[in-house]
């Protein structure tokens, strides 16, 4: 269970709609009440889900990042599906135009190999089974459910890892663009970076480490620098580092 509990980190600090915070809180609530009344199979199916909620906000991500690459990837795809996946407005909108394993072959584009987008999808296989009727329940106890999240949760940090540069590039990108008071929505920066880099952007604790991390003295030869220099300290200040506050 507290394996489990890890994923938190690693999805979204705010959501674009009450709706989307509410489904999430349904799949945790989901996972948890049916873990602790031994429900297992059931359980695994809702952590699943927010395993595939994680994949689905790290491909928006990479699609914000990214778009010319984002382009180039659904070569293969029929047309209609190609403009229906630029036009979504919701990373959960994804899975109204794909089969759930292809999402993953957006990950090749922070340079996962095919064998490990393999090693994503793989999990997909196996709920397909479960979501079936088969007669054969399983997972029948806590070590057979615990040893898939850890399996799971593997592969979610191995993404996060690849998602590095990504998220970084979004972060540069924000620092820049966001330099001038006048032109930005918020004047202070902390309310900037929350609701214009954490919230528009679907970010992660975990996203945030990188963030933290960012040398902004790249940024130095840029138009408002002083501002950037203050919007980091704002992220700084308002996203502390979990070790930094309990001390």
């Amino acid at each position: 269970m507290e394996e489990a509990l890890e994923l938190g980190e690693y999805l979204p600090q705010s959501f674009a709609s009450a709706g989307e915070q509410a489904y999430l809180e349904f799949l945790w609530s989901a996972f948890q009440t049916n873990y602790e009344a031994e429900r297992y199979e059931f359980a695994s199916l809702a952590f699943h889900l927010l395993y595939m909620s994680f994949v689905s906000f790290s491909v928006w991500q990479i699609r914000l990042a990214r778009p010319d690459q984002f382009a180039m990837a659904m070569v293969g795809f029929r047309s209609e599906e190609e403009g229906s996946l630029k036009d979504c407005d919701s990373p959960f909108k994804f899975y109204d135009r794909l089969k759930e394993s292809q999402i993953f072959r957006f990950l090749k584009l922070i340079g996962c190999t095919n064998q490990q987008v393999g090693e994503f999808a793989k999990f997909v296989r196996r709920r397909n089974k479960i979501a079936h009727p088969t007669g054969t329940v399983f997972f029948n106890d806590h070590a057979a459910i615990d040893a898939e999240i850890v399996e799971m949760m593997k592969e979610v940090r191995n993404i996060e890892v690849h998602m590095q540069p990504v998220i970084l590039e979004l972060y540069g990108q924000f620092l820049s663009d966001s330099a001038d008071p006048e032109e930005r929505e918020y004047t202070d920066p902390a309310d900037e970076i929350t609701a214009n880099f954490v919230h528009a952007n679907y970010m992660s604790a975990a996203d945030l480490v990188f963030c933290r991390g960012f040398d902004i003295g790249a940024l130095s030869d840029k138009p408002g620098y002083a501002e950037i220099q203050a919007l980091h300290e704002a992220l700084l200040e308002t996203y502390p580092d979990e070790e930094e506050q309990a001390a």
